[in-house]
């Protein structure tokens, strides 16, 4: 190992000894769970997401610092609920990571990035996932997930051959808003706003 990775090691194991630390002897770190933890993280994401966006180099590196932090959290916790390890997280990831990649750590020829997210699309069907469009989180904003739905969609040719179908489809969507804005159904309004925008 060399010398920047050891001390990687060291500063890593620090900070698991510090969570260690705060889950033990403070009040409000000993009080917090998954669910109260929730919306910090979320919020955390956000402020990485402005850091990204306005090229703040110093604010990417505090918020992925708050967003470890996080992720130490949540496996600390879920070491205490007797779910999962933190190294079982490291492991998880990993292995996921060598077998998405099999253009690296296998065999398969890609030309490009589009050959890369067919495969990885394929993958999580192999793997188990139900749909091309799982996977998209239940909890994202309509715009941002009719966003990454349509770019799932896309990436395995679902698109329409004439304008007449994208038409009909934007009426029904249309309709379908309507309905639930006159029913007063605020999280359908949502989500049937969603589709349209898909």
């Amino acid at each position: 190992m060399d010398a920047n990775r050891a001390e990687l090691n060291d500063s890593f194991q620090r900070l698991v000894t510090i969570m260690d630390e705060l889950r033990e002897k403070c009040p409000w770190d000993r009080k917090q769970t998954a669910q109260t933890l929730r919306q910090m993280t979320i919020e955390e994401t956000f402020e990485l997401a402005d850091a990204i966006t306005d090229s703040d180099w110093k604010g990417i590196k505090e918020e992925l610092g708050d967003l470890l932090l996080h992720i130490v959290f949540y496996a600390k916790i879920g070491t205490e609920q007797e779910q999962f390890t933190l190294q079982e997280v490291i492991d998880g990831i990993s292995n996921k990571l060598v077998s998405r990649h099999p253009h690296i750590y296998g065999d398969v020829q890609v030309n490009d990035e589009e050959d890369v997210k067919r495969n990885w699309e394929k993958l999580k069907l192999k793997e188990g996932k139900k749909s091309v469009l799982g996977g998209v989180p239940r909890a994202l904003p309509a715009t941002v997930k009719a966003m990454r739905l349509q770019e799932k969609a896309k990436q395995v040719g679902f698109e329409w051959d004439t304008k007449e179908q994208v038409w009909d489809k934007v009426e029904e969507e249309i309709g379908e808003l309507k309905e639930a804005i006159e029913l007063g159904e605020k999280e359908k309004v949502e989500e049937e706003f969603g589709d349209l925008v898909f």
